[in-house]
């Protein structure tokens, strides 16, 4: 990561940028890329992120706090009208937008970019390392023709390659302001929610089509033990019994192997054995009950 130039406390800079874009052009990827560790789950599917996950980078003179976002959608149900407040929540927080178009995309993604309409973004062009900069200058080009951005940064995330300069270009737009978090401090999440999103992400890995989609896991208990791995009990909720079956799998089969994954990579993360026990629980058409959102934490 860049190393900036150490400055008085005065124009110490600090600040929120929110990480926006549709679905898979690799808001999540950039996130942790930029803060050096996982901390946002990365499918090959559309619409993994559900909630707005924080990421911290601190330098010698800034802190950027980024906010990754769920992709932007027309919502269809509860749940991804839930999702699109979270998105609005984080524009509207934000100091800048990073706003995240794909080199190989055809055409700009106006819905996208009509969120942004009115805010100072930063164009970051993502998964440069599929493309040459010649292919992606059209795209840039047709960007802005359609409103004026401050910067455009392309960057390619798994190659880590521009992501200095993304730093650097961020950092001069933040506001001056002391931290608002300790130096070693990369999230303001707790491990429940970690642990319940590395689930999902094994969820999502593991099944095709609803049953992802139709996935909410929530950690009904989390003990430390001392001399004894910590048990998790995690309850994961689907909206019909067909879901629970396809979930369970075989004699129980398919749920074993997603717990197994799962353990493995939580244990990775908070770096002491777990003993995982996972239910599974149906509760009708979840995704567009009030009741049921306010209940997961969802934004009402």
């Amino acid at each position: 990561m860049t190393e900036p130039v150490q400055a008085s406390p005065e124009a110490h800079r600090c600040g929120y940028a929110a990480i926006v874009g549709k679905p898979n052009v690799g808001k999540s990827t950039l996130l942790n890329a930029l803060v050096g560790q996982k901390i946002s789950i990365v499918t090959r599917k559309p619409q993994t992120t559900r909630n707005r996950v924080l990421g911290i980078i601190t330098g010698e003179s800034f802190q950027a706090i980024l906010l990754d976002t769920p992709g932007i959608i027309e919502p269809r149900y509860g749940l991804q009208t839930a999702m699109m407040r979270e998105v609005t929540a984080s524009i509207r927080d934000a100091d800048v937008i990073l706003f995240l178009a794909e080199a190989g995309d055809p055409a700009p993604d106006v819905r996208s970019l009509e969120q942004v309409e009115h805010r100072r973004a930063i164009l970051v062009v993502t998964k440069m390392d599929l493309v040459t900069a010649d292919q992606a200058l059209p795209l840039v080009d047709a960007y802005r023709s359609l409103r004026a951005f401050d910067e455009v940064v392309p960057v390619s995330a798994l190659r880590r390659r521009g992501l200095d300069t993304l730093v650097r270009i961020l950092q001069e737009r933040l506001p001056q302001g002391p931290p608002l978090y300790p130096a070693d401090m990369l999230s303001e999440q707790p491990e429940r929610f970690f642990v319940s999103e590395i689930i999902r992400e094994k969820i999502f890995e593991r099944y095709r089509q609803e049953v992802p989609y139709a996935t909410q896991v929530n950690i009904v208990a989390f003990e430390e033990r001392l001399g004894e791995k910590d048990l998790i009990d995690a309850e994961i909720v689907v909206e019909r019994d067909t879901q629970k079956g396809i979930l369970i799998g075989k004699g129980g089969r398919a749920l074993k192997a997603v717990g197994t994954a799962a353990r493995q990579d939580i244990e990775a993360l908070i770096d002491r054995p777990v003993f995982l026990r996972l239910f599974v629980k149906v509760r009708d058409d979840w995704r567009n009950s009030e009741t049921h959102l306010r209940s997961f934490g969802y934004r009402s």
